[in-house]
């Protein structure tokens, strides 16, 4: 039987698996079938795999380990880079063609269904884990989630994509033109249908949103669809692939860990005591770091002075070369012993007591970047202008669409995260260039470029009981208008 007419004999809508072994014998038969033509097939929908393609090299950086679960021939999982990659499909004909046509020593193919390699991995662990439209071909998508847990650790990401329902009818049509290869039934399963087995697994979803507008490859108009339309309402509704992120909560450290706190001051000379005395323990052990920003008042001073009476603090003290409080941050935390690292404003607007919420938050691996929020519980009467107070609601909107992720206070100073995280977030950082003077945004957009889980911690804003604030509005306020210009083209129409 010819190759086509094979795979054309397997496809067989009216199919019902009776269990797991019969649905993997009958995809199995049905892709050895198409292997022969499956580069046919890739070729005459190019556009959409190589869509595909973009859409995953951006959440997966290369060097990175990566498996990924029916991998057909492997172009998917070669064009990550990963320094080990391996793929895994139930089709002994797809991995035989995929070993020819991927020799590298870095890629691995295996023939099998992922439930038996997930036992036989023998501690084996990946940083991503790459299910590109295979979710519907599954016997029960739970039971592969949960098998997947053998080969995560407490970084992983499940990355995912599967087809809107919106597509079927125009899939159907496709197949009967014999513009797409037609395929056995599958399980048309929607976003919410997904995030709960993931739940029932114990996975949580960080991020799902929607990619590839435009399937097919039109010069100039599929570029302008898939970049730039497919991120906004409603055509995202339209898009051809729905995505979604998640992971395995698990605590972040085995042995309590060392906490850096920084703080960024400039004109704070009043408040320098109080935070030394105020700072509470967390951790192993609690350092604090203060970077003066060439106060006009003492602020430097204080600062050496409370390092000297403090000796069995170990407190540091810099003085920064650069300018605004991104600088001082990046300084502070290059200077860090810490595997927790923590931002406080020196003007005590957000009270030291606070911190070991955070630190609780972040140490028990429910939250990966804390970010502080004012805009939950009432604020005392002078702690923020009106016109501040809207522009924080407004940034909070923007960054909640931006990053796909709910972020209501973008502005508070107040933001803690992992060590190893923020290193990568360093790695990262040539992606966005260095165009934010406050840090805020910075430390945000690296956060989601590596999707980690983003959490709100609602506190008390407090008047401030010393100094003025160092933040314009006006033209501070365009300047982190344009930076969310800025992160839409990165972030959104990359």
């Amino acid at each position: 039987m010819e190759p086509q007419a094979a795979a054309k004999a397997h496809a067989d809508r009216a199919f019902r698996p009776a269990d797991l072994a019969s649905c993997n014998a009958h995809y199995r038969a049905y892709f050895d079938a198409l292997a022969p033509e499956r580069e046919k097939w890739r070729r005459r929908n190019l556009g959409y795999y190589l869509e595909l393609e973009r859409q995953y090299r951006f959440v997966v950086p290369p060097g990175a380990r990566v498996l990924e679960v029916g991998c057909g021939l492997g172009e998917l999982l070669a064009a990550l880079e990963p320094a080990q990659g391996v793929g895994v499909d139930l089709s002994e004909q797809m991995i035989r063609r995929a070993k020819e046509k991927f020799p590298g020593k870095n890629l691995r193919f295996v023939a099998g269904s992922i439930e038996d390699f997930c036992k036989d991995a023998q501690g084996a662990t990946f940083d991503y884990i790459v299910l590109s439209d295979v979710l519907g071909f599954l016997y029960d998508i739970a039971a592969v989630f949960e098998s997947l847990k053998a080969v995560s650790h407490p970084r992983t990401r499940l990355i995912m994509n599967f087809h809107s329902r919106v597509w079927q009818p125009f899939f159907n049509l496709a197949e009967t033109l014999h513009l797409k290869t037609r395929h056995p039934a599958i399980s048309w399963v929607t976003p919410d249908d997904v995030a709960g087995l993931l739940a029932l697994r114990g996975f949580e979803v960080v991020r799902r949103y929607h990619r590839i507008l435009m399937p097919k490859r039109f010069p100039l108009v599929s570029r302008f669809c898939n970049r730039f339309l497919a991120s906004l309402w409603p055509f995202r509704s339209l898009c051809v692939s729905n995505f979604m992120v998640a992971r395995f909560p698990a605590p972040a450290f085995k042995e309590p860990p060392v906490v850096t706190v920084v703080v960024p001051c400039r004109n704070e000379a009043g408040n320098i005591a109080q935070i030394v005395e105020r700072l509470p323990h967390m951790g192993a052990r609690t350092e604090l770091i203060f970077v003066e920003g060439n106060s006009t008042d003492d602020t430097y001073a204080r600062c050496l002075e409370a390092r000297d009476k403090h000796p069995e603090m170990g407190i540091q003290v810099y003085k920064q070369s650069g300018k605004g409080k991104g600088d001082a941050v990046r300084l502070g935390f290059s200077k860090a012993s810490g595997e927790v690292l923590m931002i406080l404003d020196a003007d005590i607007t957000v009270a030291p007591e606070d911190l070991p919420h955070f630190y609780e938050a972040l140490a028990t691996g429910r939250v990966e970047f804390v970010n502080g929020s004012r805009l939950v519980y009432p604020m005392e009467e002078k702690a923020m202008r009106f016109l501040n107070l809207c522009a924080n609601k407004f940034f909070g909107m923007a960054f909640t669409f931006l990053i796909e992720q709910q972020v209501k206070d973008t502005l508070c100073g107040t933001k803690v995260l992992t060590k190893a995280d923020y290193e990568k977030i360093i790695a990262g950082r040539r992606y966005f260039g260095d165009f934010d003077p406050f840090g805020d945004f910075d430390l945000l957009f690296g956060a989601a470029k590596l999707n980690l889980k983003v959490q709100d911690l609602p506190i008390r804003y407090r008047d401030r009981t010393y100094g003025t604030t160092n933040i314009s509005r006006f033209r501070h306020g365009w300047l982190l208008l344009r930076m969310c210009f800025y992160a839409f083209r990165r972030l959104k129409c990359h």
